[in-house]
């Protein structure tokens, strides 16, 4: 038998043409993402990327447009499971009202699993700037696609 791990993430740009990345913890490994997660057992992508989206950010989002879903072969670094993920262009229905950090793992608290938000310039920003794979290619595809006036 096979494992599937289904992820979902949204790629959220301000009007100052940064994008939203998440800075985690779990249990001492240290990663940056995009906001979203998991898919739970009987969710479609949408209803788990509002959901995600809920949870961490505690804002309703809009999907504006399917932007890439992992199309090479990619193992969990978490277990033996062969990862999915897929990731929306979002838009949120508020203003954001997360603690934004300057400085990558700047972390307010301590335990088994730790979260902070930060702000990169799309112009800036690198593979080198998130921790996974799939992460790395869509910043790859966000340089190669995203408009122009970056």
């Amino acid at each position: 038998m096979y494992n599937f791990n289904v992820r979902v993430y949204g790629l959220l740009i301000n009007d100052q043409n940064q994008i939203l990345l998440s800075d985690e913890e779990e249990y001492g490994f240290r990663f940056c993402k995009f906001p979203g997660g998991g898919l739970e057992y009987g969710e479609g992508l949408i209803d788990a990327l509002k959901r995600e989206f809920m949870e961490e950010c505690h804002v309703d989002v809009d999907i504006i447009a399917h932007f890439y879903t992992t199309d090479f072969y990619i193992q969990s670094v978490f277990n033996d499971s062969q990862v999915i993920s897929v990731y929306y262009i979002v838009r949120p229905n508020s203003v954001l009202q997360l603690d934004f950090r300057d400085v990558p793992f700047d972390f307010d608290s301590e335990g088994d699993l730790l979260q902070a938000f930060r702000w990169k310039n799309l112009n800036e920003i690198g593979i080198q700037d998130v921790t996974f794979p799939t992460d790395q290619r869509v910043v790859e595809l966000l340089k190669e696609k995203w408009p122009k006036n970056l």
